[in-house]
């Protein structure tokens, strides 16, 4: 009894569901905030995420007619359950380095990528035609990114001589040579694709589709959505962190360190979501598909010569 109360525990409050999403929430401010100096505005107070959240949690469910329900109501479930599962996973893997898996790796990307299908499912079970738009763009987007995104952590794998075990892989630093470094680049554009912000918010593109793929959610479902955002601002730029930057420490100056690192990921979502208009999705894909895909072919390659050949800057 004592042992599922710990994993309630774990999995609820903290490093679940309650800190990350609170966590998350503060990092969307932050987003919004440093957003709104660049632009010349005032910019939300810090409360503002959590008060949105409330707020929609409060407000009426409307499901479309022809929509299928069950579908409908349980995608952002779906999503809200696969990012839970792996930010709880991440952030146990940095406080106890000692309860991971050998190829959790594996299961982390498989992870990464549920709350991307179950927006696909639930946008195109609400029988809209701006949802099916955004639907059609957010699975072309998926199709865009995936691939570039697991050709980076190729890289990472092989630089570590083949380990599968994030544990293993937080301990070293793959963005000091070159080849780590361009696939860390590359997989900061995937993960901003992911994270659905600028210049690849083609799925909700307000301004062309009235929030797109999320058209027709409204009241506690939409504040879930919300709320995945909000977490995938936190496991996302971590999981960057232990792949590419050195992991994340729990103590001391290795806390500040982390925090750091986090700091610069965000930091770098921020600036490219501001400099940079919005593609097209024939633009996104041929990005991320030939410019990506040359450059992460190359990062194989040198991270390969590298590991036969033992020179660890490559």
């Amino acid at each position: 009894m004592t042992e599922v109360l710990q994993n309630l525990f774990w999995i609820l409050i903290f490093p679940g569901f309650l800190f990350t999403a609170c966590f998350g929430l503060i990092a969307c401010w932050i987003v919004r905030k440093v957003s709104a100096l660049v632009q010349w505005r005032v910019g939300p107070p810090f409360y503002q995420p959590f008060v949105d959240v409330i707020k929609l949690m409060g407000k009426e469910i409307l499901v479309p007619q022809q929509a299928q329900r069950t579908v409908f109501l349980t995608a952002p479930l779906v999503g809200l359950a696969g990012l839970l599962l792996l930010s709880t996973m991440l952030w146990r893997i940095t406080i106890e380095p000692t309860v991971p898996f050998v190829g959790d790796v594996i299961v982390a990307i498989y992870l990464m990528a549920l709350p991307s299908l179950a927006l696909i499912l639930g946008s195109s079970a609400s029988a809209s035609p701006h949802a099916a738009v955004g639907t059609s763009r957010e699975m072309k987007l998926v199709m865009s990114y995936e691939l570039p995104l697991v050709m980076a952590f190729i890289v990472v794998i092989i630089k570590s001589g083949g380990q599968l075990s994030l544990a293993t892989l937080a301990q070293q630093t793959p963005a000091l040579s070159i080849s780590g470094m361009l696939a860390f680049l590359v997989s900061l554009l995937c993960i901003q694709a992911k994270l659905g912000f600028v210049p690849f918010d083609i799925a909700e593109a307000e301004t062309e589709l009235g929030s797109g793929v999320l058209m027709e959610y409204s009241g506690a479902l939409l504040a879930v959505w919300k709320l995945i955002q909000a977490m995938m601002l936190v496991a996302m730029p971590l999981f960057l962190v232990i792949m590419f930057l050195g992991g994340f420490g729990t103590s001391g100056m290795s806390l500040v360190w982390g925090i750091c690192k986090y700091v610069l990921i965000l930091v770098l979502m921020i600036l490219i979501k501001n400099t940079n208009p919005r593609v097209r999705i024939d633009q996104a894909m041929k990005f991320f598909w030939i410019y990506c895909g040359i450059v992460l072919a190359v990062a194989i390659l040198l991270a390969t010569i590298g590991d036969c050949y033992g020179i660890n800057w490559l």
